[in-house]
Order: structure tokens, then C-alpha cells, then sequence
């Protein structure tokens, strides 16, 4: 495989591909808009809708303004661009799982700048005889990651589960989504560049309807917790901007042989493990990631 120039090397999912495929990856510092070489996997980005309550112009500025600089450096060269984005792109749909061919409905900031980011990127492939892959990842999930009320929601009440403190379930935990461990999304990325048609979206997750309470059960009886679980409503603005129900449809990624390696109570288990040896040193809790 070619050397790759990965953009957003220093975020979760960007060191974790760096960590595992070191001989493979050449890590772009964030003042570099040149990639190094013609494979480039593109990481940059947001993480959350909840930035319009106090930054309106950094989801444009990381998610499209930042793009772009990169892209104009490789107008005249023969690169491939590998573009991470999101399952957050499709919004609110009515049939589950969610193929690639379904028409997304982005609501938030981050959400909208992220579909607009993959339309500019396949525009500019086109007028530029460019070539590229789209790959919308579903929740990710692991040890090391920044989680908050707003990013990772799943670890940051992993995190309460670990402390003893209570914890609020939307809908008494019956949302549902498809989490598929950080080492598994790198594997599918990986895969999906050596192997996954051009100028094509490729949906990488696990395919499994997940409620999230029995998630946070299964985290509670193996910590032994005594948190307080109890249900509450969603904030009217996260019912505005996140769906309620979603999985992906991943026929496309699983016909190129992706078989994710670590069930999610083996990487539950893996965080809680992770998590308790950091919360057992002071001043080792995560940071809020907003």
C-alpha cells in the first residue's frame, strides 16, 4: 500500500490508524495543508452539533474552510482522497438500517458542514479528474477517547457509572445505535482503502440496532454501581438536531470481507478497565472534549 498522509492524525480515530499501521502512516501536523504523499486520509473535524450555542463559525472553519486548503494543494497532483465523515450526515430516517443510497437530512451545524464538506470534496474530484472515497463511520467507542455530555455520550456515563453518580437515560435507554470499537473502525478504514471501489460512500460500522440502556445495564452490574439510573426526555434542542433511532446498513463494507474483531462487551469491558485505572489518579478525568 502507498504511504499514507493522514490530516487529523492527533484526534481519536486519526492516532489509533497512525498507532496501528505506523509503517503505513505519515502523521500531518496541523499547520500543513500539503500532503506528503498521494494517498492522503483526511480526518479533520468537529465533533458535535452543540458548538452554534457558542462558536458559529468553527464548524465551517474546521469542517469546510480547512478542506479546502488541503484540496487546493492537490489540484495538480494525482492523489487519492480518503474523507472521513459521519453517520450523523443522514439525520432523522424512517427505514433502519441505513444504506449509502439513503437521501440524508442533516439538521445540526456539525451535521450539515460534514454533507456539505462530502459534496464540495465530490465536486471538486469531478472538475478535477480527482479520485475519492467517502466513509461515514457510526459511533465510535474505546478506551482514550475525550468524552462528554456532548461527545461519546456512551463513556461519559460510563465515566458517572464508575464514580457512583447518577446517570439520565434518554427515553429510559431505548434509543438505539450502532457502536463499533476504534480498533474496528481503523480496520475498516484500512480495508476500505486498499479494497473499496473510487469515487464512492462506504458506511463503516457494525450493522446491530444497540439500545443504549442495556448498555449502560450491562456497564452497571459489572462495576458493581450503585448510580441511580433514572429516564428523562431529550432537550428539545437535541431532538431538533439528533435522531432518535439509527443503525447502518453495512452490506457494502461486509461484501469486501470486514468482519468487526471486538464484540461490544468485550470493549465495554476494555473501557471500564481503562477508565477505572484513570479515574484512580487524581486530576486524570477527561476532558469535557467541547
Amino acid at each position: 500500500m502507498k504511504k499514507i498522509s493522514v490530516f487529523g492524525a492527533s484526534g481519536f480515530v486519526g492516532s489509533k490508524f497512525c498507532t496501528l499501521y505506523p509503517d503505513e502512516c505519515q502523521a500531518e501536523a496541523r499547520s500543513v495543508v500539503r500532503p506528503e504523499h498521494d494517498e492522503v486520509l483526511y480526518l479533520i473535524s468537529t465533533t458535535h452539533n452543540y458548538h452554534v450555542y457558542d462558536d458559529l463559525e468553527i464548524d465551517i472553519e474546521t469542517n469546510l474552510k480547512r478542506l479546502m486548503l488541503v484540496l487546493e494543494q492537490c489540484r495538480n497532483r494525482d492523489v487519492t482522497f480518503n474523507f472521513v465523515s459521519s453517520w450523523f450526515v443522514y439525520g432523522t430516517q424512517e427505514k433502519l438500517p441505513v444504506a449509502e443510497d439513503a437521501v440524508c437530512r442533516p439538521r445540526g451545524f456539525y451535521s450539515i458542514t460534514k454533507k456539505c464538506a462530502e459534496d464540495l470534496l465530490v465536486s471538486f474530484c469531478r472538475t478535477f479528474g480527482k479520485k475519492y472515497r467517502i466513509f461515514r463511520l457510526s459511533n465510535v467507542y474505546g478506551p482514550g477517547d475525550r468524552f462528554s455530555k456532548k461527545k461519546n455520550a456512551l463513556q461519559f456515563m460510563v465515566d458517572r457509572l464508575i464514580r457512583e453518580e447518577s446517570v439520565d437515560l434518554y427515553q429510559g435507554g431505548s434509543i438505539i445505535r450502532d457502536y463499533l470499537h476504534v480498533d474496528d473502525i481503523c480496520r475498516g478504514i484500512r480495508l476500505c482503502m486498499r479494497e473499496a471501489p473510487l469515487n464512492e460512500i462506504t458506511n463503516i460500522g457494525s450493522g446491530e440496532a444497540l439500545r443504549v440502556g442495556d448498555l449502560i445495564e450491562y456497564c452497571r452490574q459489572k462495576l458493581g454501581s450503585k448510580s441511580v439510573i433514572s429516564s428523562i426526555n431529550p432537550p428539545e434542542f437535541h431532538s431538533t438536531v439528533q435522531a432518535k433511532d439509527f443503525y447502518l446498513d453495512t452490506t457494502r463494507v461486509k461484501r469486501l470481507g470486514f468482519v468487526p474483531e471486538i464484540d461490544i462487551r468485550r470493549g465495554l469491558d476494555e473501557v471500564m478497565a481503562a477508565m477505572m485505572d484513570a479515574a484512580r489518579a487524581p486530576a486524570s478525568r477527561a476532558p469535557d472534549g467541547s
